[in-house]
């Protein structure tokens, strides 16, 4: 009986501890703190536009933008939420996902990897210190080469139309290509011709290296907004399926590799410090965008024209990790997150 009682008692500890771990919040909480953040950090000045693709020099430096959708596909979005802005390297996780559909995650370990390089994403010197490997398709060489990966092989019109289903599927809706941005950047990218060309002779291109660096810079070009980014990443914390679609996307067990990779090299040689101070997987672009997944709870995006040293947005940095940080979400906490209405 002693033995009973015993046990009996310790109960209560073990269920306080249980509830110690788990965060209920609502989602009028969310959306009052997604606006104490739009409203602190939108008059922040730090920072400047890209300046080295002549487009995105001239976009207007004040918008800002901070979108969610949840797991049950609801959305919130404050500011400027439906304005395009071209994707930039935010697309590499699109076509990342694309070519784990189509080869596996261990193929695509092996014919790229999944090594942070610790060095900028335009980094040729980082394909040499890994003695011929794009290291992840994450970077502008992993990227270039995961693109001449898409099926089918050789035909670039096939291979396009494959990317924009792609993308829109993870993003519930189709992106626009921005002609303007595909001109500039098509005639500024001489250190990605570089790129292609060293893996080529590496053999790490796996299709014609000019059609591939195309591809690239054309899915750089397409325009995307902050609402379809945070579908985009809700979709990757949902396993796969589309949470306002219902599409699924890709398959479930792609979710894993996906999300770490992004928590790797999401924010380039800094992604080891945005992780420490903002606890969530999150993957940038020049154009001012980043979109962060916290698996199984929601997708986060924010979007700001000017960008730091590093190439990331200022605005939507500070945006997501003041969210994060004062809803006390994180992926490293071990809390289970319940959003109710």
């Amino acid at each position: 009986m002693g033995r009973i009682v015993h046990c009996c008692a310790i109960l209560p500890i073990s269920v306080k501890k249980q509830n110690d771990m788990s965060n209920t919040i609502t989602v009028s909480q969310i959306k009052e703190i997604v606006q104490q953040a739009y409203n602190e950090i939108k008059s922040n000045t730090s920072g400047k536009n890209a300046d080295y693709i002549p487009f995105l020099a001239n976009i207007d430096k004040d918008l800002f933008g901070i979108s969610i959708c949840l797991m049950n596909g609801q959305t919130i979005n404050i500011g400027d939420t439906n304005y395009a802005f071209g994707i930039e390297s935010v697309s590499k996780v699109h076509t990342a996902i694309l070519i784990m559909q189509q080869y596996g995650a261990q193929k695509v370990l092996e014919m790229i990897g999944a090594d942070a390089t610790g060095l900028p994403f335009n980094s040729i010197f980082a394909i040499l210190l890994e003695n011929d490997h794009p290291s992840t398709p994450l970077v502008n060489a992993g990227a270039i080469s995961a693109c001449s990966m898409v099926q089918p092989i050789g035909d670039s019109d096939k291979k396009w139309a494959t990317i924009v289903k792609n993308i829109t599927d993870l993003c519930g809706s189709a992106p626009q290509l921005i002609d303007e941005l595909y001109k500039s950047e098509s005639a500024t990218n001489f250190n990605n011709r570089s790129i292609a060309w060293l893996l080529k002779n590496y053999g790490r291109i796996y299709d014609d290296p000019d059609m591939s660096l195309d591809l690239y810079t054309r899915q750089c070009s397409l325009g995307i907004t902050s609402n379809q980014l945070a579908i985009t990443a809700a979709t990757i914390a949902n396993g796969g399926i589309n949470p306002v679609t219902k599409v699924q996307a890709f398959n479930k067990e792609l979710a894993a590799p996906i999300t770490s990779l992004i928590a790797t090299v999401g924010f380039y040689e800094h992604s080891g410090d945005w992780m420490y101070t903002a606890g969530i997987p999150a993957k940038t672009g020049v154009g001012g965008g980043i979109m962060g997944v916290l698996p199984g709870v929601m997708g986060i995006s924010s979007f700001a024209p000017p960008i730091d040293s590093a190439g990331n947005s200022v605005k939507a940095q500070l945006a997501i990790k003041y969210i994060m940080n004062k809803l006390e979400l994180n992926v490293f906490n071990g809390k289970q997150v319940h959003i109710v209405d």
